[in-house]
C-alpha cells in the first residue's frame, strides 16, 4: 500500500472549509440536493467530471458526499459537470476505472475528481496520458505528477471522537463493521481511532467496554443479507451501537438496528437524515475538500497542491462530529468542543497507524476488550 509521500499542513491551515460542528452536512454542500445530478451542456462536453468509487453514486456516504461537493462547485461557477461510474460495479478493474477517466477527459473535462484509494493505478495512467487535465485524488496520495493533487484525511480523529462520545453517553457494548476488507487505509484509521476513543472514555469512567470488530462482508462496500444477519446477531447479543464504516454497508446495518431498537454511527457524511437509528456520524469534509481543490484549478494556485498530498484534520475543520443533529444526551456539545480543541492543540494525541486485517488484535487496550471476527 502506497503511503502519503508528503504532507501539506502550512497551506491547508488556511482552508476555507465549513466547520465540522456547523450546520453543514459533513461533506455535502448546502443545497446540493437541489442541484441535478445530470445536466445537458450546449456543446456536449463537460468541464468538471467525477469518477465514482465502488458502490452507487447515491450511497449516502463517500461517493455522494464527494459528488455533492463537485456539482456544487460546478453549479456555482456556471460550469458543465458530469459523473462517470466505472463499468462492472463492485467488480470494476483498473482498466474499467481508467476507461471512465479517459471518457471524462475526452468528453472535455478540465478537472477530474476521482474518489477512493482503488483509483490509484488507473489515475496514474490517465494523468500521464492527459497532462493538461487536473486530477483531484480524494482519499489518495501523491503520484509524483504535477497535474495530480492527493487529498487525505485524519480519519483516526473522527473515529476517536465517535468512540469517545458513545462511551461517554453510556454505551459499553460497541461494534465496528468496516469496508475494504481490512486493507483500506482510511477505514483502518477510522476503526483504530474508534477503539482509541472508546478506550480513553472507558478509562476516564473507570469501566471496561467490549467491542465486536469485523471486516467481514465489507470488501466491496456493499449492503448484503450476510452483513445484515451478522449485525442483527451482534445486536441480539447485547451490542448497543455499531459504527457502520463502509458506504452502502450502512443500509444493512441500519436495517439490523431498526429491527433491534439499537443504534448506528454513520461515516464520512452526516447520515442522521437517512435513518433514525443514527446517533452520530464520524465526519470528514469530503465535499468541501473537493470544492477547495477544484477551486485551485481555476484561481491560479494549483501549484500549491499539485504533485503533493494535502492531509486534512481537525485543525482544518475537516474532521469531527455533527453537533446540529446531536442525539447524545449525557455527553454534551460543550464537552465535545473542548475535546476538539485539545486535539487541535496537541493535548490529545491520536495514533494514525493503519492496522490491516487482523493486526489490530496485537494492540493492547487498558479498558477495552476487542472481539475480532
Amino acid at each position: 500500500m502506497k503511503k502519503f509521500l508528503s504532507i501539506v499542513l502550512a497551506s491547508v491551515c488556511a482552508l476555507s472549509l465549513v466547520a465540522c460542528g456547523s450546520s453543514a452536512k459533513g461533506g455535502s454542500a448546502n443545497g446540493a440536493d437541489s442541484i441535478p445530478d445530470t445536466m445537458t451542456s450546449k456543446d456536449g462536453t463537460y468541464e468538471i467530471a467525477f469518477v465514482t468509487d465502488v458502490g452507487q453514486l447515491k450511497d449516502k456516504s463517500f461517493n455522494q458526499g464527494t459528488w455533492d461537493g463537485v456539482k456544487t462547485y460546478a453549479n456555482g461557477a456556471n460550469l458543465s459537470y458530469k459523473y462517470y461510474q466505472p463499468a462492472n460495479g463492485a467488480e470494476a478493474t483498473d482498466d474499467d476505472r481508467y476507461d471512465a477517466m479517459k471518457a471524462a477527459c475526452e468528453g472535455g473535462a478540465k478537472v477530474v475528481v476521482c474518489a477512493g484509494f482503488m483509483q490509484g493505478a488507473a489515475l496514474e495512467k490517465a494523468a500521464a496520458e492527459f497532462p493538461d487535465v487536473k486530477f483531484v485524488f480524494i482519499d489518495g496520495w501523491s503520484l509524483g505528477l504535477d497535474n495530480v493533487a492527493g487529498i487525505a484525511f485524519q480519519e483516526e480523529q473522527c473515529g476517536y471522537f465517535a468512540g469517545y462520545a458513545v462511551v461517554k453517553e453510556g454505551y459499553d457494548k460497541l461494534g465496528f463493521c468496516g469496508g475494504g476488507g481490512g486493507t483500506n487505509d482510511a477505514c483502518c484509521r477510522y476503526g483504530y481511532g474508534y477503539l482509541q476513543g472508546a478506550n480513553a472514555a472507558a478509562a476516564e469512567m473507570g469501566k471496561t467496554v467490549e467491542v465486536n470488530y469485523s471486516w467481514q462482508y465489507g470488501s466491496s462496500f456493499q449492503a448484503s443479507p450476510e452483513l445484515q444477519s451478522m449485525a442483527s446477531g451482534w445486536y441480539e447479543n447485547g451490542t448497543q451501537v455499531i459504527f457502520a464504516c463502509g458506504g452502502s454497508m450502512f443500509d444493512s446495518i441500519t436495517a439490523a438496528a431498526s429491527a433491534n431498537d439499537a443504534y448506528v454511527i454513520g461515516v464520512d457524511v452526516d447520515q442522521s437524515g437517512d435513518s433514525d437509528t443514527v446517533i452520530t456520524s464520524a465526519l470528514k469534509q469530503i465535499g468541501n475538500a473537493a470544492q477547495w481543490a477544484i477551486g485551485k484549478a481555476y484561481d491560479g494556485t494549483w501549484t500549491e497542491i499539485g504533485n503533493n498530498c494535502s492531509v486534512l484534520g481537525a485543525a482544518n475543520d475537516a474532521t469531527g462530529l455533527p453537533t446540529d443533529t446531536w442525539m447524545l444526551k449525557n455527553y454534551t456539545v460543550e464537552e465535545y468542543k473542548k475535546q476538539l480543541d485539545d486535539v487541535i492543540n496537541g493535548k490529545i494525541e491520536i495514533d494514525n497507524t493503519s492496522y490491516y486485517d487482523d493486526t489490530i488484535t496485537g494492540v493492547n487496550f487498558s479498558n477495552l476488550v476487542l472481539n475480532y471476527q
